[in-house]
């Protein structure tokens, strides 16, 4: 129950992400550089605190590997918070639920594993919600958003796949690094302390939102089955779209609806069988 919990508080903390970024005046780098900064120096004090019988010594070491998964998901958040800044938060959100589909695609491809029927299924349902809201957004100057959701989509599936790649990597580690690359980047790129004050609190809060969301998610993730905590990880979509509409009014067009819509089926009902497979397998003597 407490892994439940936490999964899906996880899941609800990640849904702020649109309305945060959307609330903050400052451009996409100024928020990636304040967030990772305050999110990679909390996500670095939660792995001091996990080895703190090691000390310093024992922190963990990344080597390339990790290095490439901090610059990997560096790119992916950048992407991110620009395409909450040209399309809808639903839009954003449901474009990201399809990354399980495209990781296997790329597990398939990269590293020759193989895809079972119903993710084929899943990920031809979703492909055909997600060019549906792409469609309808041509015409609305929105197309932009949705194409950088779709970088960060096939970004963070590329961080997945890497993850099962590198499986003696320090994946949370690499995630705080991830976010002090930010920081170092956008001090490089752009003048980050030209915020107001309104920006500033925000800013804090979106990183102790991201470090939050990423503590709990893997505390959560340890005390449950692989495949609930994915099923309850698909909870960040509908927690997303409906912070959108009670925090900043926005209500997506029919098509968006319609294609995320389908995503969802497609996500929920294989997500769904999965965590039922795994509940029949631990019920067999």
């Amino acid at each position: 129950m407490l892994g439940i919990m936490l999964v899906a508080a996880s899941a609800a903390v990640f849904g702020l992400a649109g309305v945060l970024t959307k609330s903050i005046h400052a451009d996409p780098l100024t928020i990636n550089c304040w967030r990772g900064l305050v999110g990679g120096a909390l996500i670095s004090v939660y792995v001091f605190w996990r080895r703190r019988n090691s000390g310093i010594a024992g922190l963990p070491r990344l080597g390339w590997r990790g290095w490439l998964l901090a610059t990997i998901g560096a790119c992916a958040s950048i992407a991110f918070i620009s395409a909450f800044k040209n399309t809808y938060v639903a839009n954003v959100a449901i474009i990201y639920a399809t990354a399980p589909f495209v990781a296997a695609l790329l597990g398939w491809l990269l590293l020759r594993e193989r895809v079972r029927a119903q993710t084929m299924l899943a990920a031809v349902l979703s492909l055909a919600g997600v060019g549906m809201m792409v469609f309808a957004g041509l015409g609305t100057g929105r197309p932009f958003g949705d194409a950088l959701a779709l970088v960060m989509t096939c970004g963070s599936a590329l961080y997945m796949v890497l993850v099962r790649k590198f499986r003696d990597t320090p994946v949370v580690w690499a995630g705080a690094v991830s976010g002090l690359l930010l920081f170092v980047f956008g001090w490089l790129v752009t003048d980050p302390s030209a915020i107001s004050w309104r920006d500033a609190w925000l800013l804090a809060a979106f990183g102790v939102s991201f470090a939050l969301a990423s503590v709990l998610w893997t505390e959560g993730a340890r005390l449950i089955p692989a495949a609930e905590a994915g099923l309850l990880g698909s909870a960040e979509v509908p927690f997303a779209i409906l912070f959108g509409w009670l925090f900043l009014t926005e209500f997506p067009p029919p098509a968006s609806l319609i294609g995320g819509g389908l995503v969802l089926l497609a996500v929920v009902a294989h997500a769904g069988r999965d965590w039922l497979a795994a509940r029949r397998a631990v019920a067999l003597p």
